[in-house]
């Protein structure tokens, strides 16, 4: 079998490659920019954009099946970016899938697609889009899964993941952005944290794309549908986001922002990048403030029934691993009280 990764010198893509060679899998990349990590795995690899449809074609050409796990990811910026990757992007490799007889799409979505303000609390695959996303990002990326699960047939079955804030060893995003937030020994973040979020350690991420990609092939009427993934063990922001300094080195003491205060500075934000045209994709945003003062935690039914999916290493695992792999971080705790905040300081 020939697999194409899209983003295959990203985080998580960078481990389903892994996963595929450890197999014997023929295994290929799309990607801007050549990666050493994935020469040294033995992945091919193909340079070109996804917004670039030759470059597409020329990657998909020859394979069984394709992993589409690259995208722009961000919580503000102009919705021309993220269109022109999550949405012409995906409607290049779908097409690209059906031109060369690909039989098997696998699509990195998110979950959330269907965030909506109040959050999401043991939800299931049922629920509908929101009828207005708060960022460009979540709007994109469900307009990209609509196009994967409509394309669904019998001569290309496709399936659509929804992980949520992928973490583990090596993670760019999620813990260096919290790392970044603390200040003084302080982590000024909006509400009190006790808004349940569940997560997705990387190899639970990794194992649900192989499996979703085994089952397409060996039953492909699972296919047209989406899946949450996550690992199944939602729990306090507040306790997370220390679990995750902690791996890092870092003793930070959680300093509530006024919910409305931090919306209200995030509205101004949002409004001032509009005018400014600004691409900044981790600026304060109201989507971000939402993600970080509501629930976000799913139910994994349709998974574990259609794709025998079960995270294959629990939370209390993963934070041991964490640890062990973390880079030495500073440090600069102070028993000093929060301040009384004017812009709250806040993760990607």
């Amino acid at each position: 079998m020939k697999v194409l990764v899209t983003g295959g010198s990203g985080f998580l893509g960078l481990e389903i490659c892994r996963r595929l060679t450890a197999r014997g899998v023929a295994t290929s990349s799309l990607g801007r920019r050549p990666s050493t990590a994935l020469e040294r795995l033995g992945v091919r690899q193909h340079l070109g954009d996804l917004a670039d449809a030759h470059a597409v074609s020329r990657a998909v050409a020859g394979c069984d099946a394709v992993i589409h796990n690259a995208a722009l990811a961000g919580v503000s910026g102009p919705s021309r970016l993220y269109w022109a990757t999550n949405v012409l992007g995906t409607r290049n490799v779908v097409e690209q899938c059906r031109a060369h007889q690909v039989r098997a799409l696998v699509h990195t979505s998110t979950a959330s697609v269907v965030f909506r303000p109040g959050g999401l609390e043991g939800v299931t695959e049922d629920l509908p889009y929101p009828s207005r996303h708060l960022a460009a990002y979540p709007r994109t990326k469900a307009a990209a899964e609509a196009l994967v699960l409509r394309a669904h047939s019998p001569e290309l079955a496709t399936v659509s993941l929804r992980p949520h804030v992928i973490w583990g060893p090596g993670d760019p995003h999620f813990a260096p952005a919290l790392a970044r937030a603390v200040r003084g020994g302080r982590l000024l973040m909006p509400g009190d944290g006790g808004n349940l979020v569940d997560t997705t350690h990387l190899r639970t991420a990794a194992h649900a794309h192989l499996l979703a990609l085994d089952r397409l092939r060996q039953s492909p009427g699972i296919g047209g549908r989406a899946y949450f993934i996550s690992q199944g063990d939602p729990r306090p922001l507040r306790e997370i986001a220390h679990h995750f300094l902690r791996a890092a080195g870092i003793d930070a003491r959680w300093c509530a922002v006024p919910p409305r205060l931090a919306t209200a500075a995030a509205a101004v934000s949002d409004a001032g990048l509009r005018v400014v045209r600004s691409p900044r994709p981790l600026a304060l945003s109201r989507f971000l403030v939402a993600e970080l003062l509501h629930p976000h935690h799913f139910d994994l039914t349709a998974a574990r029934r259609e794709l025998s999916f079960e995270p294959p290493i629990g939370f209390e695992a993963g934070l041991a691993e964490l640890a062990r792999t973390a880079p030495p971080a500073f440090d600069d705790s102070e028993n000093t009280p929060c301040p009384t905040p004017t812009t709250p300081s806040v993760p990607s």
